[in-house]
């Protein structure tokens, strides 16, 4: 997949990304990546369970998300939980009909951009069944047990992903801002 190309920002000050894939073929339509409202949280909540990803902490975990939308709908969302200089990439999900055309990765490029932009130096996740995903991104496998103690301690290590789930982790660049 070769990055997507920011098209310009759009009056709303969402960004529109054209992604291409790469046997060199145009998505049918393009993708806005934008940070989710707060009139959203639902239709993300739905799309979670959807994915069989957790979100009993949702209310109280301080996760910012941001979203996929083509034609108006949520096609996808993506989550980040900030700990200091480290934040835990939360609950990729992309919808079936919107799978392999690249949102996903769009979805984590836009992530780790935002993440790197507020000073973040270092993005941990868990993962029951995307690990080749993420490792083909440049993530990592790690002991859990490695994992910095303030990420540890989230609900999502803690009780809501099991022990059999794969640590990833990546070095974000620095770009010389923060927080």
């Amino acid at each position: 997949m070769q990055p997507a190309r920011d098209t310009g920002a759009h009056r709303d000050g969402t960004r529109r990304l054209a992604l291409h894939a790469r046997s060199g073929l145009l998505l049918r339509r393009a993708v806005n990546l934008r940070p989710a409202t707060v009139a959203e949280q639902n239709a993300i909540r739905a799309l979670l369970v959807e994915g069989a990803l957790p979100v009993d902490d949702l209310d109280e975990a301080d996760v910012r998300f941001i979203v996929a939308e083509r034609d108006g709908a949520v096609i996808g969302a993506i989550g980040l939980q900030p700990f200091d200089r480290v934040g835990l990439l939360r609950s990729l999900v992309v919808r079936a009909q919107a799978r392999g055309e690249g949102v996903g990765a769009a979805l984590v490029q836009a992530l780790e951009a935002h993440a790197s932009e507020r000073g973040l130096e270092r993005l941990v996740l868990l993962t029951l069944t995307a690990a080749p995903f993420f490792a083909a991104r440049g993530y990592a496998v790690m002991a859990r047990d490695d994992a910095p103690a303030v990420v540890q301690a989230s609900a999502e290590f803690r009780s809501l992903c099991p022990a059999s789930a794969t640590c990833m982790s990546k070095m974000l660049p620095p770009t010389g801002n923060s927080r």
